[in-house]
């Protein structure tokens, strides 16, 4: 990315005049309010999810947990088969889902919606190990990932403060009001897809996050992850989606997050919860669902294998990565033709893009 950052627009002065917000909204594709969230409350948050994360082997000996500081030898990300058995522990804590229906964060999508709200069941936390770069979120729309209708949003946290070089999200702001997808193609970044950099202008804006500090956009709006650069710092955000509930939703944003490639149900998530309030709290609510579309990620994939049989260094990693992780699906099968050829004719040179 062109290192242009400007800082974001702070809309707390709008924070009581859902008009203005919902103007702002319409203009920008964002909002970034500071302190919506109560950070005593995420730290609670972070404190239980330090603990699994600690349990599951992912930070260093000897260290305090909420310090958050990571053993290398432990990188992996979402599509790495050693990633679930850390992340679905700390995707059962109650108290997790529990945060993307904090009456402050509610209030405050209810005055962007303009009306009563769903609070996406699948929920979304960002586990990102530090200096594994090549996997930083790239510059996407999230539409591609949650579908349903154009109208949700994102509301998106850091579990403790997040300095750009922790990796904070940037936005393009007004890139919402084209109104339409982009075309979004492989990337080894989490989402495995992306916009090309030369599509779009370099006007982003960011800020060093403290906790409590929130951001809001629209699903159309571009952007990414900054990369995180630390020594050694894991990056723990939240990324839940809000939307109206008079609107239609996608079927695989009722499923826990990650289902799709690592099987996982809501039994297993609620099983040591104390309370019931939350749990299968959706189906009370008369919504229209619509099936998943499945061509984004298709045609990434299909990306994937071209760049992977010319020898593109990330494209390889992907499949091998896929072949791992599901061996006998129709996917797997493809990849290793792929790879296998690619074996048979060692003349193809490797591309690192």
């Amino acid at each position: 990315m062109n290192n242009r950052l400007s800082e974001f627009r702070v809309s707390n002065d709008a924070v009581d005049d859902g008009e203005e917000l919902r103007r702002r909204l319409d203009e920008e594709g964002y909002l970034f309010i500071k302190k919506l969230q109560d950070p005593d409350k995420l730290l609670a948050l972070r404190q239980d999810i330090m603990q699994v994360i600690r349990t599951g082997g992912w930070l260093m000996e000897g260290t305090d947990p909420m310090a958050g500081i990571a053993d290398a030898a432990k990188q992996c990300t979402e599509p790495d088969i050693e990633y679930p058995s850390v992340y679905h522990e700390m995707y059962k804590l109650e108290s997790f889902h529990r945060a993307g229906h904090w009456p402050e964060v509610m209030q405050m999508m209810e005055k962007v919606i303009g009306g009563p709200v769903l609070s996406h069941p699948q929920k979304i936390a960002r586990l990102w190990f530090p200096k594994y770069t090549a996997h930083t979120t790239p510059i996407h729309q999230d539409f591609v990932h949650f579908q349903g209708v154009y109208d949700t949003y994102t509301c998106w946290a850091p579990v403790g403060d997040c300095p750009a070089e922790l990796g904070g999200l940037a936005v393009l702001p007004g890139s919402h009001k084209i109104n339409a997808i982009h075309d979004h193609h492989f990337s080894l970044g989490a989402g495995g897809l992306a916009i090309n950099q030369e599509e779009l202008n370099d006007n982003w804006v960011t800020t060093d996050y403290e906790i409590g500090d929130s951001l809001i956009f629209h699903s159309l709006t571009v952007h990414q992850a900054l990369p995180n650069v630390t020594e050694d710092r894991l990056r723990v955000s939240l990324d839940n989606r809000y939307q109206s509930t008079r609107l239609p939703i996608a079927e695989h944003m009722l499923q826990p997050h990650l289902s799709g490639i690592y099987p996982f149900g809501w039994e297993e998530v609620y099983k040591d919860w104390t309370s019931t309030d939350l749990k299968y709290y959706w189906k009370d609510m008369d919504l229209e669902v619509l099936p998943t579309i499945e061509d984004f990620g298709a045609n990434g994939f299909v990306e994937a294998l071209e760049l992977a049989g010319q020898g593109d260094e990330h494209a390889i990693h992907h499949l091998k990565r896929l072949i791992k992780r599901d061996p006998a699906c129709e996917r797997a099968q493809r990849a290793e033709d792929v790879l296998n050829n690619l074996s048979d004719h060692p003349e193809a040179v490797a591309v690192n893009p």
